[in-house]
């Protein structure tokens, strides 16, 4: 059972032409990767989905409703959780506080700040120091503890390993995995092969804003020329 179709896409930055028609598919539970080198469109995907640039035609559904023209903050509340390039944290305020402040009033939660808590330890210890002085990867398990506290039925991750040391990338995989034992569909968008294959699902290739190749991910390795090509491997 779908929970996001992405249907004939088309995006553009002012008169640029990003997304050409782009589908792609979205099962409950399910993990699915994008792969593409930059400039593929990769982030583009992300930002249509999610309403920060509006798509000029063609349908995104998000549990059976078309969210195709809706403002960012109706989506979130349906149910979308980005955890974005960069992290985005707030530097300047606590750990504690920048969980706070994710957390829907009035709302009951599956994920409390208490059980975030359990799922990165390392945060714990941390919780009244500024989120600008925690390391990279500790950024990172912040971001994706303040997408979970708003409970999201997706979760779309864009270059999440991205600087990370590979500590710090296994354990990110095991929480994304968690994320996943819980229910959660995840959109994992990456140029980390290795990290991206071994969680997914599924996985499609995008190059030039179109989707070039769909598979398994042990699939995907073993068309050496579309790994090459468009993977750079």
């Amino acid at each position: 059972m779908s929970i996001l179709e992405v249907e004939a896409v088309h995006t553009y930055y002012g008169s640029s032409h990003v997304l050409h028609g782009l589908d792609m598919r979205i099962d409950q539970g399910q993990i699915v990767a994008v792969l593409g080198r930059n400039g593929a469109g990769k982030t583009t995907l992300v930002h249509s989905i999610i309403g920060f640039n509006p798509i000029r035609s063609g349908r995104i559904h998000f549990k059976d409703e078309d969210i195709s023209h809706q403002p960012t903050h109706l989506i979130a509340r349906k149910g979308i959780g980005l955890i974005p390039q960069g992290r985005r944290i707030f530097p300047s305020l606590t750990v504690e506080e920048n969980l706070a402040i994710a957390v829907r009033a009035g709302e009951t939660s599956e994920w409390s700040v208490g059980r975030v808590l359990s799922l990165f330890e390392n945060l714990r210890s941390r919780l009244q120091s500024r989120a600008g002085d925690l390391s990279g990867g500790e950024q990172q398990m912040l971001a994706c503890g303040r997408a979970l506290v708003g409970n999201p039925d997706l979760i779309i991750l864009d270059e999440p390993s991205e600087g990370l040391a590979p500590l710090m990338i296994r354990e990110l995989a095991g929480a994304i995995r968690e994320m996943k034992a819980h229910g959660h569909s995840v959109l994992l968008v990456e140029q980390n092969l290795p990290f991206a294959l071994g969680l997914a699902d599924y996985v499609y290739v995008m190059n030039r804003g179109v989707v070039v190749h769909e598979s398994r991910p042990e699939e995907v390795m073993q068309n050496a020329e579309m790994a090459k090509q468009y993977l750079g491997v």
